[in-house]
């Protein structure tokens, strides 16, 4: 065997080393992009099952279907601060009043999971068992405007001058990332409704 035929096979050897190399890092690259776009669209999923079923009790706030069992919205909220809310409504448009407590519990309740910041956030509806939901919320809040727009402070002792409300969620990973430079991340998902108006508030 000649010295050129062993530097050919040494030549092979090394540009077939080099193209595994960018082989296995292409599909590193290919498996995390796979994860994290599948994270991604979970959060994306827990954030708006969430806002749906929220906005959907906000707006119907003060409501009844038979109105003279609720005949004066304003008194609808029984108590606001700035992470729960408990009002009056009809919750099955059957007539009947029913409560809804919205409110988050503490982080430790949830200190089985790698992320420090997530929380449990219950619906309670009269004196049903709470329900509870683990999608890796790390911000409920909320802050209460009156008719002419201005924010209320808390505490708030006469919920009847409540007019619009602003509700705010974050959703993040519940499983920690690495990003490029080593770190551990929580990617979140964010949203607000601003100045959400329940229809019966403004029957004054």
């Amino acid at each position: 065997m000649g010295y050129s035929t062993i530097l050919d096979i040494l030549g092979s050897i090394l540009i077939g080393g080099l193209l595994m190399l960018i082989l296995f890092r292409l599909n590193d690259a290919a498996a995390e992009n796979t994860y994290n776009n599948g994270q991604d669209l979970t959060i994306q999923e827990n954030l708006t099952s969430v806002v749906e079923v929220l906005e959907n009790d906000l707006r119907k706030l003060g409501y009844c279907k038979d109105w003279n069992k609720i005949p004066v919205p304003t008194k609808a909220i029984l108590n606001a601060d700035s992470t729960s809310i408990t009002f009056l409504t009809d919750v099955n448009n059957d007539g009947n009043v029913d409560t809804i407590h919205y409110y988050t519990g503490p982080t430790s309740e949830l200190s089985s999971t790698p992320n420090p910041n997530d929380r449990l956030l219950y619906r309670v509806v009269n004196s049903e068992p709470a329900r509870s939901v683990n999608l890796g919320i790390t911000e409920f809040s909320f802050l209460y405007f009156d008719t002419f727009g201005d924010t209320l402070s808390f505490p708030i002792n006469s919920t009847g001058q409540i007019a619009s409300i602003q509700v705010s969620l974050r959703v993040e990973d519940t499983e920690p990332r690495v990003d490029q430079n080593g770190q551990m991340q929580y990617v979140n998902a964010f949203w607000r409704q601003v100045r959400l108006e329940a229809r019966n508030l403004k029957n004054r």
